[in-house]
């Protein structure tokens, strides 16, 4: 071993297990008990009049939008009672807690002291009610204002002997608005550091995407749905991580679509659903969603695809015309004849043996697409996350552009984002690889040359942090150290920086895995007032389907001294730029329509932007291949089949590809309980679920005590004291909850082209547990 890494960043006491419960895993998500565990959450923290005035108002037109995942809000009929999910109100009653700490929390908690707390403890303290700052060699936070933080992070970036000392996270949950005015002074800054939490989700998505149908986004909107013929669902787990999903799922069969599900478990939301707002789901009737369920090898799904394409060509060869979309295929697309070549390199029985999926249930899905061309294809992190993530998009895009099914009615693609405005985020050019033609605009736009030379996406900063070549780290919002890879390599980085300044609404590990000096300031969530003279903002963000809508907090701020994520921007521009900036900051600061009005110049498709979000349910932005018009890259025009390869993973008798899921009480990194209840696990993370043939065959029982070790590049990587629990998943395979194995996924396995995490395979050796 070149070096063993033995300090872990996570609170949980190693010899401390609560008492772990586990039953049967449900059939079937949501329900009453999903109500009354929200309700739950609700009443603990803002109490029944704030929690209800909010939940009402959440996702409505007019009111505002929800800050966990990224589904689309019906275009009309959204339901009068409750337009949200058992996770999007465990989202809002964190930010809407009116529980805070400020001064006095901190004077009587040092960072050590918090630091060993769990995830879940240090998320449920409380709002942060004012600007806090560490300085070198402190042990507590101390209260600061906001003109002193500003100039502190001011005299920190003026200081630095080259722009691309810094670098500048996004989290997904920051507005349209605020994600402008963010990149743009970062640019006028003079850099492109601008990694984000895309990087570590979606960035496969955007890539393959982006290569084959010319826009790095989904093309389907939320009605497609209801027009299909097969509904696709790879990699996904909607139940906990989607569930409003579930509703349009049940609105599609109830039409006729059938659906094909695609993964390693048995999720709960893929295989049933109990809408708590009809009368029947309350009596106990679930609606039935997956009509095929294939339960697959983690990283089979390229396999699969190939199978499923194999058993089709054949039955193009009987039936010319009937089976392919030729015509689509001779007008819009090229190579289709060296892919058909390709697809001779494997026997249907090898693909079928790789990807674990029966030959007999492959065949059956070919024939549910044998005829059909209406088909949606649904992807999230079980796809991405993989070595071999990009390509197994464009094997999603291959299997769609032999069935014509992109560009009508009923089809097309649909990456599933996980965060509200991540979509939104990118839109708004927070990305470190710009394009020349966007970098122009904004020349064009305000007179400055912005930056050429690309940035740093996420892994990237954390190795220029090891190298000494990031000093400042500002991070607007999330939780980076929890939500990145390799957690100990990570907080070795960091500690390393000069200055780390984090915008925050709650406390996260991150704000306690610091550099010399450190800054919290405090931001408005989504559902707090935002006022300007005495006048209540809106912002906008853009959902998974390239919806843009308003969005405007109803609930009085916890603390008098907190300040918008805009306003957090507006001000640390002009304390940085000073008179060197050709940018009127206080226009941007005093105005959110001066925001949007510069945003409509700038980036394509926000034509009449102010009139346009105030729409009732916003507008849809451009999008070329919805309407059957593609832009790919060097392809005149058309898209280009892609020839993939298989990745062939060979483990030795000890090893077991295991991969990082959330848990049903979480979002993100974000704890909102110990309870997993789809998957029958209760009041524990640390547990590893395993198939049964695996447990006997290592040697060990259920309830096992282990540590679990990768040793990736020759460092041994380490995650201690997990219970074993036994599970219906292929054998060789295995699932644990994030953040709490992120140690072991090394930050040097990464997606080819798009440079993502491989979180979803990682090879993991078992090991019984030794107490210290």
């Amino acid at each position: 071993m070149s070096k063993e890494i033995k300090e872990q960043p996570s609170a949980e006491n190693p010899e401390e297990l609560l008492d772990l419960k586990v039953t049967e895993p449900k059939k079937w998500a949501a329900g009453i008990p999903a109500v009354t565990a929200a309700m739950v959450d609700m009443m603990q923290e803002s109490g029944f009049v704030r929690g209800m005035d909010g939940l009402f108002h959440m996702n409505k037109k007019g009111g505002f939008d929800c800050s966990s995942c990224a589904w689309p809000d019906p275009d009309d009929d959204r339901s009068p009672i409750a337009e949200y999910c058992e996770n999007g109100a465990k989202a809002f009653a964190e930010e809407s807690t009116l529980k805070k700490i400020g001064a006095e929390f901190f004077a009587q908690n040092s960072v050590a002291d918090l630091a060993k707390l769990n995830d879940y403890e240090i998320g449920k303290k409380g709002r942060i009610a004012e600007p806090m700052y560490l300085p070198k060699g402190g042990t507590h936070y101390l209260p600061i204002s906001w003109d002193n933080a500003f100039k502190k992070i001011a005299d920190k970036l003026n200081g630095l002997a080259s722009p691309h000392e810094a670098a500048f996270y996004t989290s997904g949950r920051t507005s349209n608005e605020a994600s402008f005015t963010y990149q743009l002074f970062i640019r006028e800054f003079g850099t492109n550091n601008l990694p984000d939490c895309s990087n570590m989700c979606h960035e496969s998505s955007g890539s393959g995407l982006g290569e084959t149908i010319g826009i790095g986004k989904g093309t389907v909107t939320l009605n497609d749905f209801y027009d299909s013929d097969v509904i696709i669902i790879m990699g996904q787990n909607p139940g906990t991580n989607h569930p409003r999903m579930l509703s349009a799922l049940q609105k599609a069969k109830e039409k006729g679509s059938k659906i094909i599900a695609v993964n390693p478990l048995h999720e709960a939301g893929l295989m049933g659903f109990r809408n708590p707002q009809e009368v029947k789901a309350i009596l106990g009737v679930t609606a039935h969603l997956a009509d095929l369920f294939l339960q697959v090898k983690i990283n089979g799904d390229m396999a699969l695809l190939k199978a499923i394409e194999k058993l089709l060509y054949d039955a193009e060869i009987k039936e010319p015309g009937k089976v392919f979309d030729q015509e689509f295929i001779k007008q819009h697309t090229n190579g289709y004849t060296e892919f058909i070549q390709s697809l001779a390199q494997n026997t249907v029985e090898e693909l079928a043996d790789k990807c674990g999926v029966p030959l007999a249930q492959i065949a059956q899905a070919a024939e549910m697409l044998k005829y059909k061309n209406r088909i949606i294809i649904c992807w999230a992190m079980g796809i991405t996350q993989h070595k071999n993530g990009v390509d197994t998009i464009k094997e999603i895009v291959n299997l769609t552009i032999l069935k014509g099914s992109i560009g009508k009615p009923g089809a097309g693609l649909c990456p599933v984002r996980g965060h509200s405005n991540v979509q939104g985020n990118r839109t708004m050019l927070i990305f470190d690889k710009p394009s020349d033609q966007q970098l122009d605009k904004l020349k064009e736009v305000y007179g400055f040359e912005p930056p050429r030379e690309h940035g740093f996406d996420v892994v990237e900063s954390i190795k220029a942090m090891h190298e000494g070549k990031l000093k400042v780290f500002f991070s607007m919002g999330g939780n980076f150290i929890s939500a990145t890879p390799d957690t100990n390599y990570t907080a070795e980085a960091m500690r390393k920086l000069e200055l780390t300044v984090s915008v925050s609404t709650k406390l996260n590990r991150t704000h306690f895995v610091n550099g010399e000096e450190a800054l919290i300031l405090p931001t408005l969530a989504r559902s707090d007032k935002d006022m300007i003279n005495g006048e209540a903002q809106l912002i906008s963000c853009e959902n998974s389907m390239g919806v843009v809508q308003m969005s405007k907090g109803i609930l009085k701020p916890v603390s008098d001294d907190l300040l918008s994520e805009n306003e957090i921007v507006c001000k640390m521009a002009k304390a940085t730029m000073g008179s060197r900036s050709v940018v009127n900051w206080d226009r941007f600061e005093k105005s959110y329509d001066a925001v949007r009005d510069d945003i409509e110049k700038v980036i394509p498709g926000f034509t009449d932007y102010n009139k346009r979000v105030r729409n009732p349910g916003g507008f849809y932005l451009p999008n070329d291949p919805r309407d059957g018009k593609f832009m790919a890259k060097d392809m005149g025009g058309k898209v280009p089949f892609t020839i993939t390869q298989l990745t062939e993973h060979k483990l030795a008798d000890d090893e077991f590809i295991m991969m990082t899921i959330r848990s049903h009480d979480q979002f993100n990194t974000t704890i909102y309980g110990l309870e997993d209840r789809y998957r029958g696990i209760h009041n524990e993370r640390r547990v590893i679920f395993m198939n049964p043939k695996d447990i006997v065959k290592a040697g060990f029982k259920a309830g096992d005590k282990v540590d679990l070790f990768n040793y990736f590049g020759g460092v041994e990587r380490a995650a201690r004291l997990f219970v074993i629990v036994s599970y219906n998943i292929p054998e060789g395979n295995t699932a644990t909850y994030y953040p709490e194995c992120n140690v072991l996924v090394p930050i040097d396995s990464v997606a080819e082209k798009s440079n993502t995490p491989t979180s979803k395979l990682v090879i993991i050796k078992i090991k019984k547990h030794i107490s210290n």
